[in-house]
């Protein structure tokens, strides 16, 4: 029986030799063993060394992989040059007194609608399809995950340069800074790119001056920068975590020259600072105000240090119309309870920061297990499109700051970014690598939107 059940595995070898992957499947990387060769129609893309995707069309292929991917090498490419960087103009900017986005047309990501046009030609309900398409039109942040991608800042700041001279609209640019070395030191589906015992440190401000290098070059165009999503909160909880023990004083001290160099070119910046379910613990509240009233005073308590960006990649409501079940026993059960509650006590230690709010996926509320829960959550919709109208004069805007349609982690065990939050039960299945398109969630996102596109 042995010996039959053999042949007839080896007489399946042709057929899965001969498979292809259908679109947006995985068809190569790192340990991949299934088909690597893709259906019409559509080309195999290397996204990162672990995952390389089928997108529609040869010339639809993205030139750069999406946001929170790649453990690639440790240490600096070598095509990146040192930087001295030079000014466009040479004076120092002056912060605005005013919401960073008062007056100003937000800069849609080319990639991002790239990705968005692809998926919703895949849509075969006409209807639903529209819809999708119409997510393009939407602004999202573009994330900077690796070294590689700061080269791509140049290019969209040229183009939203462009639009402004020719349309008279002032222009604003959103972005993700995203390197951090040991970078989500309590997480795994993004692991990143810089190691802190090769060189990490020193990578980091090398990335930093890139982005500068490029941002100066515009002085023009406004740039408004969420910085190192998770990597604060992190420190505020999560230090009983070797690796994010290790990683404190090299996060303060990346953290502090990315503030430095960024308002020295007039970036408008909002430190990451987690959700309701995370620091919005009464537990949490005091320790977190202190830390990042302390890193905007370390930093030079510049006017470009905007404040704070909460629920980020999450799916918290800004105003929840009842508390969700598994928010139970945090009276900070929805953002702007959290926010109110925070506020005050960073203004108390000489913070008188102001928040934006993610609101990219929390158009569908009671969804999940555990609120520590983050990873594609099923069920869940597009949510309030970003607006300046929050109702709050604490909350400068709500925004899109995860790009819908990204996964946000695998849910394949033998990945080396497996994270278990992505096979729990509310976690949408099978899911691609970190950073890829998703397309199956993306579809669900369209319909599940509230308000409906």
């Amino acid at each position: 029986m042995k010996t039959a059940a053999l042949y007839a595995f080896v007489a399946l070898l042709p057929t899965f030799a001969n498979a292809q992957a259908q679109t947006w499947q995985q068809c190569g990387g790192i340990g991949w063993s299934g088909p690597t060769t893709c259906v019409s129609g559509t080309t195999c893309t290397k996204l990162n060394d672990y995952y390389s995707q089928c997108i529609p069309g040869a010339s639809s292929a993205p030139a750069t992989t999406p946001p929170a991917t790649t453990p690639p090498p440790t240490s600096v490419p070598t095509s990146v040059p040192p930087t001295s960087p030079t000014t466009g103009t040479g004076s120092t900017p002056t912060a605005s007194p005013n919401n960073p986005w008062t007056g100003y047309q937000v800069y849609l990501s080319p990639f991002y609608a790239q990705e968005v046009t692809a998926a919703a030609a895949q849509i075969s309900d006409k209807t639903l399809a529209a819809k999708a398409a119409s997510v393009a039109k939407i602004p999202t942040f573009t994330w900077f995950d690796t070294i590689n991608k700061t080269a791509d800042l140049g290019t969209y700041l040229a183009d939203a340069q462009s639009i402004q001279k020719s349309t008279g609209q002032k222009q604003l640019v959103q972005i993700v800074v995203y390197d951090l070395p040991d970078r989500d030191c309590a997480a795994k589906a993004s692991n990143g790119e810089f190691s802190i015992a090769n060189n990490g440190q020193a990578n980091y401000f090398n990335y930093i001056d890139q982005l500068v290098a490029q941002i100066k070059q515009f002085p023009d165009v406004r740039v408004v920068a969420v910085i190192e999503p998770d990597s604060l909160a992190n420190l505020v909880t999560n230090l009983n975590l070797q690796k994010c023990s290790n990683a404190q004083q090299t996060y303060l001290a990346c953290v502090n020259y990315a503030l430095k160099q960024l308002s020295a070119v007039g970036v408008y910046s909002y430190m990451d600072a987690g959700h309701a379910g995370w620091l919005g613990w009464p537990a949490n509240l005091s320790p977190a105000a202190q830390l990042f009233a302390k890193v905007y005073k370390d930093a030079g308590s510049s006017p470009f240090i905007k404040g704070l960006a909460t629920n980020v990649a999450n799916y918290n409501a800004l105003q929840a119309a009842s508390p969700d079940p598994i928010t139970q026993g945090n009276s900070n059960y929805d953002e702007i309870h959290y926010i109110n509650a925070l506020g005050p006590l960073l203004q108390q230690q000489g913070f008188p920061a102001t928040f934006i709010v993610d609101q990219g996926r929390s158009g569908q509320q009671n969804l999940r297990q555990q609120w520590g829960d983050w990873c594609n959550i099923k069920g869940a919709g597009f949510g309030t499109r970003p607006t300046t109208n929050t109702g709050s004069s604490l909350i400068d805007s709500i925004v899109w700051v995860k790009p819908g349609g990204e996964c946000d982690g695998t849910s394949n065990s033998s990945s080396p970014r497996f994270d278990s939050t992505c096979s729990l039960s509310d976690a949408d299945q099978p899911a691609p690598e970190a950073g890829t398109w998703f397309q199956e969630y993306f579809t669900t996102l369209v319909s599940k939107a509230n308000p409906p596109l």
